[in-house]
């Protein structure tokens, strides 16, 4: 795609840095790093001020659409894809916050679950699931990424 046609992080539509424990849904998509957790509604960090993911082109969203490229969207309450602040805390169309490549091995997004892969990172979690899970659910995603690398040695 030529470059300024290339989708892009630019700055939130609130004007300020966010930082904030959001929830977000894990969007089918050839994204090796989410295999196997499409569907999933988690709770994330994000840590951004040009977080809002721009298509200058509505043909490259649809596109986008398309081809199931988009891997992961802000939600509401009810798992939603939400556009509206503060679900959404960069004003991403359609709530949309990654993308990855045809072939799924390039991932770009804004949330950070890098901070959010140990339980003791989660800001809050019921008594319930702190007893049944020993992980959180973003482990996989790192887990996904291991296995790839093992199973495509060159």
């Amino acid at each position: 795609i030529e470059s300024e046609k290339q989708p892009r992080f630019i700055h939130n539509d609130s004007g300020r840095f966010e930082s904030r424990w959001t929830s977000v849904k894990i969007l089918e998509s050839p994204a090796m790093m989410f295999k196997d957790m499409a569907g999933s509604v988690l709770g994330t960090w994000v840590a951004h001020g040009e977080g809002k993911l721009d298509f200058p082109e509505e043909a490259t969203l649809e596109n986008v659409k398309n081809k199931k490229l988009a891997t992961i969207a802000y939600v509401d309450d009810r798992g939603v894809q939400t556009e509206k602040y503060p679900f959404n805390p960069n004003g991403s169309v359609e709530g949309i916050t990654g993308l990855c490549s045809e072939d799924g091995r390039h991932l770009a997004m804004m949330p950070h679950p890098e901070r959010s892969f140990l339980k003791w990172q989660w800001p809050w979690m019921s008594d319930e699931l702190n007893k049944e899970w020993e992980n959180s659910p973003w482990l996989k995603m790192f887990q996904n990424a291991r296995e790839w690398c093992d199973n495509n040695k060159q």
